[in-house]
């Protein structure tokens, strides 16, 4: 890969980095021999920068272990301030203190406060942030710092201008194009010599998988030998002002392919048709997703058990999909995933309202309200039947309707 230059700090850093957020599972923990080997795997072919947080489970501790030896010299190491845990000056050293243990380091080479917008930076200010990170700074304990944007694009250059800061991470993919950050935001951060990392290319997937039909025949029309990741990736990557593209790869296939995208995939690259023929595809998907949720997970954990992520992925898939009629795949998902059929009921009618998981999201929106539509649009309508019914029938009935379903 060629990499990418950030002034503000000399680093050059691979165009594509390894996030650490979704690392493969097994039996609810990381599968410690398949992340190994494929961290090992994308670090031999060229990346060059690893994300994580302090709130992304064991994550740091993972790094920590494997990233030793000739690893620990080849790879740049990012993590986060969890700026929502943060009540005292001294919650920010004994944080950092405890990430430096867990990563096995020294020194970080980035690092970020967490999830942050105006108001959110306002407290932390209050409470000392900008101390912490110069003192921080100049005892070596980290070497370069930003901070990872989740607020409203009116507020993003207030912040850039705040600080002396080196690099900023923002969600930037074809369909969130102008939110957030936005691309004016992203140009301002770049014209001061700050790195740009992307978070959220794909928007949850959303972008990778299966699109809807009309999407699909775009891009197959202008280039039929290249996949839906292939074409967020490349988007995202042709910006000039982009350093490193944080993607949360958790399969061979996800880290081959991107390496090939990144790989091939220079800034002020890609032709006008295909530039045209994204944009085509981003008015498909904008006309019908519902929820504009990236399936981040920061809403979680929800005090009533609901899986707020799983619940708004499967109501925009009906809609992207055009799933119509009382019996549609989306309504199986809801039922076997959230509805307690093959495990713990987490459906969107479980919510109270209680409003904890508000603060939390960086799409800002209003959850309780998106799961009362997910709670119209599925509960209550399986032939009249309520969730709890629905559970103590369980798998059987759910077989032999997907059975049906296949024929």
């Amino acid at each position: 890969m060629k990499n990418r230059l950030i002034p503000k700090t000399g680093d050059e850093l691979s165009p594509l980095g390894f996030g650490s957020m979704r690392l493969p599972q097994k039996n609810g923990k990381i599968d410690y021999e398949k992340a190994r080997e494929q961290i090992y795997y994308a670090i031999d072919n060229g990346v060059n920068i690893i994300d994580t947080a302090y709130i992304y489970g064991n994550s740091e501790k993972f790094l920590g272990e494997v990233l030793t030896g000739e690893y620990k010299d080849k790879v740049k190491i990012m993590t986060k301030l969890p700026s929502f845990q943060i009540k005292k000056r001294e919650d920010m050293d004994r944080i950092l203190d405890e990430q430096l243990k867990r990563l096995n380091r020294e020194s970080i080479d980035y690092y970020l406060v967490h999830s942050v917008d105006l108001k959110t930076t306002n407290k932390l200010l209050k409470k000392g942030l900008i101390e912490f990170l110069n003192d921080a700074k100049r005892t070596g304990k980290i070497k370069h710092v930003g901070f990872s944007y989740h607020g409203a694009k009116e507020e993003f250059e207030i912040l850039i201008d705040g600080y002396d800061w080196d690099v900023v991470m923002v969600q930037y993919n074809y369909f969130d194009e102008n939110v957030q950050a936005s691309r004016d935001g992203i140009e301002y951060a770049a014209s001061k010599g700050i790195g740009i990392f992307v978070m959220e290319p794909l928007k949850g997937g959303i972008l990778a998988g299966k699109m809807p039909e009309e999407a699909e025949e775009i891009f197959k029309k202008a280039n039929p030998n290249k996949s839906n990741a292939e074409w967020a990736l490349e988007w995202v990557l042709n910006n000039r002002n982009v350093t490193t593209v944080f993607s949360g790869m958790n399969t061979m296939e996800q880290i081959e392919e991107n390496l090939k995208v990144a790989n091939n995939t220079e800034p002020l690259s890609m032709s006008f048709e295909d530039m045209e023929s994204i944009e085509l595809v981003k008015r498909v998907i904008n006309r019908l997703l519902k929820i504009n949720c990236s399936t981040c997970g920061y809403c979680m954990p929800c005090p009533q058990g609901v899986n707020i992520p799983e619940c708004m992925k499967i109501y925009n898939e009906k809609y992207l999909f055009s799933q119509k009629g009382l019996i549609s795949p989306s309504l199986f998902d809801y039922y076997q995933y959230v509805g307690g059929v093959m495990n713990k009921p987490r459906n969107a009618g479980r919510c109270n309202g209680c409003g904890k998981c508000l603060r939390k999201c960086p799409q800002n929106l209003d959850i309780p309200k998106e799961l009362k539509k997910v709670e119209k649009a599925f509960e209550g309508h399986f032939f009249g039947l309520k969730v709890g019914f629905i559970t103590k029938i369980g798998l059987p009935l759910f077989t032999m309707f997907n059975k049906i379903m296949d024929r």
